[in-house]
């Protein structure tokens, strides 16, 4: 247990794509080996995919929600096999995976298709394949986003621009304090067939 744990905390874990949010480059089910050393004598950098705790651990608004969320549902929900015994985990209590657009000191601005503009620049994401749609009423179905990122956070979106919760939609300040990383994605171990670094 306590090697279990050392290593879980320490060097690396085992994660899984729960959802569709980093489509098409990560698909549901997929399994990833998230690293923890690099961030210890490092910063985050624009493009690295990072696994961090819910926003409902940091974001002041969300925070107050959390409040009604048994922390020992959250305890067990993230342990493997003792989560057996866990109904349903809860979506407040998991880890999350986005990419870092944005680091400390920049000025982003994400419009209403998820195109993303740093320091006044066009960012190339040749990752992204599915951008927000407008319908022909001209309702927009992502919120734009336009403000710097403060010192010891970053911004992240998820590649799958149309179906993403990540900081555009946030109601504290949209920002990821970097203390909440808990790693950086680096190999994808499952299906077989796509195995390989991210």
């Amino acid at each position: 247990i306590a090697l279990y744990f050392g290593i879980r905390n320490y060097i690396a874990e085992a994660r899984y794509i729960p959802s569709g949010s980093m489509l098409p480059g990560l698909q549901i089910n997929d399994r990833l080996l998230i690293e923890k050393l690099t961030f210890t004598f490092r910063r985050p950098k624009r493009g690295e995919i990072v696994v961090f705790n819910s926003p409902y651990s940091f974001d002041p608004i969300l925070k107050e929600k959390m409040k009604n969320i048994s922390s020992l549902k959250c305890i067990l929900s993230n342990i493997p096999l003792l989560n057996l015994g866990v109904s349903s985990i809860d979506f407040a209590c998991g880890a999350y995976i986005k990419r870092v657009v944005a680091i400390a000191g920049d000025k982003v601005l994400v419009n209403s298709l998820g195109e993303v503009f740093i320091n006044g620049e066009h960012s190339k994401e040749s990752y992204v394949k599915h951008l927000c749609k407008v319908s022909y009423m001209k309702d927009r179905s992502c919120p734009s986003f336009n403000k710097e990122v403060p010192k010891d956070h970053v911004f992240v979106l998820g590649d799958n621009r149309g179906n993403s919760w990540d900081g555009r939609f946030w109601p504290g300040s949209g920002f990821l304090p970097v203390n909440e990383i808990l790693g950086r994605a680096v190999w994808r171990f499952w299906p077989g067939n796509r195995l390989g670094s991210i």
